[in-house]
Order: C-alpha cells, then structure tokens, then sequence
C-alpha cells in the first residue's frame, strides 16, 4: 500500500473553483465512507480548509487510486470532472508525506508561518478516526505532521513569516495604520462562533476593540464565546452575543465585521450592506462606485452598468450571479454572447465610449474579449475577475470594513464597489499574500522538513518489514518447540533441570543465528527500496503468507488505538499555537 493525495487550493486554482468546490462536513463524511469502499483505498482523511481541499488515501495502485479520487472529488464538491482536473494536483508516496508537512509547517499557507492550519490538521484527523476512516498509515502521518508542524514553529522564527488570516486580514483592512492604531475604540461584528470566528474576536479584542458582538445560528455557543472574550482579562472590551437574524441591525451599528460560517450561500448581501451605510457615506462618494441606490438592484448589477451603453447587443446590466469591477463586467458571460459583445466593440466608431472618464481603445478591447472568449469555450464561464483598487483608492477611510474568511464566501463581493465600505476576502489575501517579502527562516523550515520526510519514510519501510520479522521469529521458536518435544520422546528419562538446560541452549542457538540478519534487514529495510527484503525473507525461509499478514493486522490495530489515545495530546499541540498568532509581521511567499 502507498500513501497518494490528490486536491486543489489557492496555488493551483482560482478562488471561484475553490468556492464551488468546497465541502460542508457532513459531505467530507460521504467522500470519506465513499473512498474506503472504493476499490483501490483502504484509508482515507480529508482536509478542508478555507484555501484547500485534498483527499489523503492509502492506495494499491497508483493509477486506479488517482482516477478513483479525483471523481469522488468531482462527484461531492459538485464541479464537474472535467472543469475540475486541470486544477487537481497529485503527490504521491514521499512526495505525499513531504506535502503535508510542508502545509503543517504553513510553507504551503496562504500566508507562510501561519498556524491556524495545525488546528485545521488536527480536525481533518480526528473526522478520519471517527469515522474509522484512518488506519495505521494514515494515523502515523497526520501525527507526525502535527509534531513536524509544532518543531518548525519552536525551533525556528517561522512564526515572525506569517500569521494567520485573521492577522493578515484585519492588515488588510487597516491599510498602512498600525492594527492596534485602527482598531481603538472600534465597534466589532464577528459572524460565527467556530474556530476561525472565535480567533477574529480574540484578535480583536486584543488589537482595542471597544465591543465584539457575536452572532452564530447556535446562539449558545455565541454566548460561550461572548463569556470568554469578556472574561479574558486587561482587554477591555465588552462582548454580547445575538441570533443571527440581528445580523442586519447589528451591522448598522458596526465599524468592521469578521464573518467565517459554513454557510452556503451569502450570509451579508450587497443589499444587506448598503442599508448598513446608508447615511453614513458622504456625499462625494469616490468616481466608479456603486450609487448609493443600488437596493433596487444588486451592487452586482450596478457594477455592469457601468460599463453599459445604448446600442449594445448584450444586457450587461443583467444579474449573472458573479460580484465584479472594471474590465469584469463581463465576468460570468457565456462564449456565445462574448463574441456578440466583441463584435459590437469592434464596429463602433472609438469616441463612442468612455470608462471612469478615460478613452477606450476599441480594437483593443476588441482583442481583449477575443481572448476571453476563447478562456470561455475552455471553462464554459468566465470566473470573476477583480481589478485590483488603486494604492489611492485602498487609503480612503471606510465606515464599514468587513473581512470575509469563509469558502465559499459569506460576503458578496460585489459589496467591495459600495462607497464607504472595504472588504477583504480570501481572493484579495490571495493577491496581497503574493507580494510579501520572503523570511530566511522558511530556509530553516524547509530544511526541517526534508530531514523529517527522511525519518518518516525510513520508519514506515522498517515497519513495514517487522510482520515478516515477527513471523520469521515466530517460525523460529515453533522449530524449537518441535524439536524439544522429539527430544522428549527420545529421552523420556531426562530430568527437569537436564531439559530446561538444553531448550535453553538451543534457543541462544537459534537467538544468534537470526539476530544478525534480523537487525541487518531492519537496517536495510529503512533505505529506499528497502521493501524487497521483506520479500526475500518469506521466500528464503518459506515463510507462511498468512502468518505474516496476522502478524499486520494485530500491529494495525495497536497503531490505530494508540493513535486514537493520542489525540488529547494533539488537542494541547495545537492550542499552544492558536494561542500564539499575533507575531510582528515578516511573511514569506504564500
């Protein structure tokens, strides 16, 4: 059996996929029953988080395991095979295991450093063991990923790389100010109660918020979290929890809120926000943004008509379901009705039109959407496309911040056009993360990891040889038995301490004769290729296949208990570094 994951995240698809791709719980819990049943696994862990998904399996063959995986992706994210292949990404065996401890170590985070993943690590494990998903394989790796994740944050200053979205959301937001400087005296909105959510009002709290409100659809645990931000000492801050249907009125009231929920469609629409800052926008509202009365249609639409004109072929006013801007506004078209619009360019005389007051080339942006169209017959739709806001523009004050950390996203992007609110979402950490510096202890953690990989292959190949060992020894002591009873039947005369003396001798015998080739083999076993000893030893010593494979499945079973007894100490691995996220900021390369 070998270890094979196959997924998607930021680095290999756009935020668009990602969203239509992501997995509530109770589907991971289908596409984990659904791959251990499948013929070429026999274990399998999901981990789902905000900017990844992957489906971690211990496959027979490597072939059969991809194609299998990757529909059973397909199949409970929702996206198509087809749309979704050309962003999966496969690692197999060592490539597997140096994956994962790159991504618990937060090299492969959004934001390099950040330990929200160890949490997310942690999570993905205890849903496999749960589900009786996880076996031994499976068990050691994410275990050793945990332990791999929490030395490269205590032995190296990875953590002065990055920190965790939270941190480099509320950055974000706060433009060039100092957060603690932003956020004094701030009346915050946190949306969610789960591990993400609770992070944002911890921050929060301690960035000088003057109150968190809670919301969450469970209103207990809202009140849970609401009682320990008011219990931490020094802070200040006053919490209260709400039932989500406060939302729209609490926002109102709100200078920035943080939203994280599983939900699946919008939780804060575009309508929702700008009644919550109406009144409070001046009136000379910056050029391009979305009129104060787009409630009678959505920020979306009115991003469209923007770019609208007489005379054009196609409705650009017309809903489509995506949040866009600028050259956007023909995110979402089909092919068919691109090309209708190319044409219309094309033939227009050039001062026909003009966009934010700044001429249009129209053979050029004849070419542009050419281009387009042919990205629209690979994909069948264009994904939203945002241009990005100009140095100028990012620097004005907003009355409303808000900060989107959900997948798929809880805030529509269209709301980032209202005037007078700033949103940050996963897509913008996504470009701005792109752009940090890189920090020379990510060198260090590398280096980390590439030794740890080499343990953990080395181990699990010795481990893999210990059945035979075993059963090798086993056969052994049966030979020694055997012949101690011919001797006996042979020599009834022999007195107790006569016969003790000579099964003893035979088994130092038999003890020296095995214990060179036995430690000899472990040895080997441990270096790259090292499994065909295994092979050679049943076959030289004709070794009984089944014996062998009793042998494993009694060691499997002690693995995977010992695993679950050690998932307490997990818990306390990864709560020390959800303790520790707030780190002067030095990021690396996400």
């Amino acid at each position: 059996m070998s270890l094979l994951v196959v997924g998607l995240s930021h680095r290999s698809a756009p935020v668009s996929v990602l969203e239509r791709a992501a997995l509530p719980v109770d589907a991971q819990a289908k596409l984990l029953h659904d791959s251990v049943a499948a013929e070429p696994a026999a274990e399998a862990a999901v981990l789902a988080t905000c900017n990844r998904i992957e489906l971690y399996a211990d496959v027979d063959k490597f072939h059969a395991g991809v194609a299998e995986l990757s529909t059973l992706l397909a199949q409970h994210s929702g996206v198509g095979l087809e749309e979704l292949t050309p962003y999966l990404y496969v690692h197999y065996e060592d490539r597997a295991v140096h994956h994962l401890f790159s991504v618990a170590c937060g090299l492969d985070s959004m934001v390099v450093g950040e330990g929200q993943i160890l949490g997310q690590i942690k999570d993905a494990l205890a849903r496999a063991q749960e589900l009786h998903t996880a076996g031994r394989l499976l068990n050691d790796l994410f275990q050793q990923a945990l332990r791999v994740g929490k030395r490269a944050h205590s032995e190296t200053g990875i953590d002065r790389a990055g920190q965790s979205l939270v941190t480099f959301g509320l950055e974000q937001l706060a433009v060039r100010t100092p957060v603690e400087t932003w956020a004094k005296g701030k009346r915050a909105l946190v949306i969610g109660a789960g591990s993400m959510s609770s992070l944002a009002a911890a921050t929060l709290a301690r960035a000088g918020v003057e109150e968190v409100v809670v919301a969450n659809r469970t209103l207990e645990r809202a009140e849970r979290l609401a009682e320990i931000l008011g219990e931490q000492g020094g802070t200040g801050v006053s919490a209260r929890a709400v039932p989500m249907d406060q939302v729209a009125h609490e926002l109102t009231r709100a200078d920035v809120a943080v939203s994280c929920t599983g939900a699946t469609g919008l939780v804060l629409t575009a309508d929702a926000v700008v009644a919550a800052v109406e009144g409070r926008v001046p009136a000379d509202s910056r050029p391009g943004d979305v009129p104060a009365q787009t409630r009678s249609g959505s920020a979306g639409q009115a991003a469209h008509s923007t770019v609208a004109d007489d005379g054009c072929p196609v409705d650009l006013t017309a809903p489509r379901g995506f949040s866009v801007a600028g050259e956007a506004a023909v995110a979402g078209m089909d092919a068919a009705s691109l090309e209708q619009h190319a044409a219309w360019v094309d033939n227009a005389p050039a001062e026909r039109r003009e966009v934010h007051h700044k001429p249009v080339d129209p053979q050029a942006e004849a070419d542009a959407i050419a281009a387009l169209v042919a990205a629209a017959r690979v994909t069948g739709r264009l994904p939203e496309r945002r241009k990005p806001v100009s140095s100028a523009g990012a620097a004005r004050p907003a009355v409303l911040a808000l900060l989107d950390l959900a997948m798929p996203r809880d805030i529509d992007a269209a709301v980032h056009r209202v005037p007078g609110v700033r949103l940050v979402d996963i897509e913008s950490l996504a470009e701005a993360s792109a752009d940090a510096p890189m920090a020379a202890d990510v060198e260090q953690v590398r280096g980390i990891v590439a030794d740890e990989v080499a343990a953990f292959g080395a181990a699990q190949r010795a481990a893999h040889i210990t059945p035979t060992v075993v059963a090798l020894r086993t056969m052994a002591a049966d030979v020694v038995a055997s012949e101690i009873a011919r001797l006996d039947g042979r020599l009834p005369g022999l007195e107790d301490k006569q016969r003790a003396e000579i099964t003893q001798t035979v088994r130092r015998v038999v003890d020296k004769l095995l214990h060179a080739p036995t430690v000899r083999v472990k040895q080997l076993a441990g270096e790259p290729g090292g499994a065909g000893y295994a092979d050679a030893l049943r076959t030289l010593f004709d070794l009984d296949p089944q014996t062998v494979a009793s042998v494993s499945r009694a060691d499997h079973l002690n693995g995977a208990n010992k695993a679950n007894s050690a998932n307490d100490t997990n818990s306390a691995i990864v709560a020390n570094h959800e303790n520790n996220e707030n780190h002067d900021p030095n990021r690396g390369r996400a």
